[in-house]
């Protein structure tokens, strides 16, 4: 039982790390995340059933796919210790939920909706970026914050400066502030806050550049600086895993070098002890 239970074991880490077998999955999320989206148009309310049959069908593809994951374990708690394969066996497991039960067909809906986010944990490189992203956010932090110094500073002066000029965009500093917002992100804020302040104050262009200057040019590409450092960190984690890479062909020499030196030092210390 042992012997056939580890063939099929072999069988299914063979049939895991098949790139058919990969490429197929990845066809399947992305047919999935069609449907969903099919489901907004009031055109395929007559192909309602056949949505059904085919939801059915992508829902126990997904669900044979992750037990031949966890089956290709050596033990199954292996299989949990990985993040993604959670994140994976949570979002089948959701998918489970019948969408025919009239109080759970929007949570039905709406956990489908996830299945998206399995083109993640199956794509290497989605991977990474999502592990820099998640990385990046607490020393993202701190540029938020002081960001929101910032905003806070100049939405005072705003309020205080230019609130006779439009009480909707000026009259106190949380209105301030979302005029701010809009402005940092270029939202037609020329036409609709810049020319109708200079008509008051003409000089109110100083504010509004200096204010687009900080968080614009300084903040956002502090951010992205922040986000491209996690991630060539990522990328040379991962190139030293996988043994490939000039970032392993580096981390070889090094080691090289390592073994090298304790040798040396074996042998001054072998000289030492035959002259002594």
């Amino acid at each position: 039982m042992s012997a056939s239970f580890a063939t099929w074991r072999i069988r299914f880490e063979q049939l895991r790390a098949n790139k058919f077998f990969e490429l197929t999955v990845i066809t399947i999320i992305v047919l999935s995340a069609l449907l969903i989206g099919a489901r907004t148009y009031e055109e395929v309310s007559r192909f309602q059933q056949a949505l059904l049959v085919m939801d059915v069908a992508v829902t126990v593809f997904f669900l044979v796919e992750i037990l031949i994951r966890m089956a290709a374990e050596k033990r199954l708690r292996d299989f949990f210790r990985n993040g993604w394969n959670v994140f994976d066996f949570l979002i089948v497991t959701a998918s489970l939920i019948p969408m025919d039960d009239s109080e759970m067909v929007l949570l039905a809906r709406l956990l489908r909706i996830f299945r998206v986010m399995r083109l993640v944990s199956m794509i290497p490189e989605l991977r990474m970026l999502m592990a820099a992203l998640f990385k990046s956010i607490p020393r993202m932090g701190y540029v938020v914050l002081l960001m929101f110094i910032i905003f806070y500073i100049y939405g005072a002066i705003g309020s205080f400066l230019f609130h006779d000029v439009d009480e909707r965009l000026w009259g106190n500093i949380s209105l301030a502030m979302l005029t701010l917002f809009q402005v940092a992100t270029f939202e037609s804020w020329a036409t609709a806050v810049l020319y109708p302040t200079m008509e008051h104050y003409p000089y109110a262009w100083i504010f509004f550049l200096t204010f687009i200057f900080l968080n614009a040019f300084i903040f956002l590409n502090m951010m992205i600086g922040i986000v491209l450092d996690v991630m060539q960190k990522e990328s040379l984690a991962i190139e030293l895993e996988s043994g490939t890479g000039e970032a392993a062909e580096l981390h070889g020499l090094r080691d090289d070098v390592r073994e090298l030196r304790n040798q040396l030092s074996r042998m001054e210390a072998m000289l030492e002890r035959r002259e002594g």
